[in-house]
């Protein structure tokens, strides 16, 4: 789809109810909600992000999503597909500004040509004791894209067209702290396999851009 068409559609989320629990579920991994009530009491001093799931065109105009890989370290997100972001610093004044200033760091966009359209529903992650903020946001050109050489290992561009195909939701098994593998909705996207929280919040976008589109 090209952008311009996309730009003049996407603003109408701004009417929409969000979807929240209701599309996290359909990606959620079958354990979360089990791991989630067993840290009810410690996620009530859950840290705070912002994450930017961000649209703009490519050079001939049709509409793309970017992703990223994250670099291999010691932790639960390591080598892990997900949106631009990070966690929320004293001098950011909202969560909103997190999102943006982690996007710029992170892959170069600068926060100020980010118009956001709507903040999407919050989502808690048990592993890390995070509470996820996302964002839909637009460019309206085509970024020259600066990965942050020690926290994305790569940047991921996905075609809207790809994004929305419902062949591309999967299910692919992943290792759990306990040394056993569970099977988990996915979806395989730009030959990344994208799981866990990152799909959570890729299935809200998705199913309100089907209200629009």
């Amino acid at each position: 789809m090209q952008f311009n068409r996309f730009q003049e559609s996407v603003v109408k989320i701004k009417h929409l109810e969000l979807f929240g629990e209701s599309s996290h579920a359909k990606m959620s991994p079958p354990y979360r909600l089990e791991l989630a009530k067993k840290m009810q009491q410690r996620a009530k001093s859950a840290k705070k992000a912002g994450v930017m799931a961000l649209f703009y065109p490519d050079l001939k105009g049709y509409t793309h999503l970017v992703l990223i890989l994250r670099k291999t370290y010691k932790g639960v997100h390591s080598a892990q597909v997900g949106f631009p972001g990070g966690k929320f610093e004293d001098q950011d004044i909202s969560l909103r500004i997190t999102a943006l200033r982690e996007t710029e760091e992170e892959i170069g966009v600068p926060g100020q040509k980010i118009h956001v359209v709507k903040a999407l529903s919050p989502l808690y992650i048990p592993p890390s004791n995070y509470l996820v903020h996302p964002y839909l946001g637009l460019l309206d050109y085509f970024p020259q894209f600066r990965k942050q050489d020690d926290e994305v290992e790569a940047i991921i561009e996905i075609g809207l067209q790809e994004f929305l195909l419902e062949s591309n939701r999967i299910s692919t098994k992943v290792p759990t702290s306990y040394n056993v593998e569970v099977e988990v909705p996915a979806f395989r996207l730009n030959g990344h396999v994208v799981w866990g929280a990152t799909a959570m919040m890729l299935g809200e976008i998705k199913d309100l851009l089907k209200q629009v589109l």
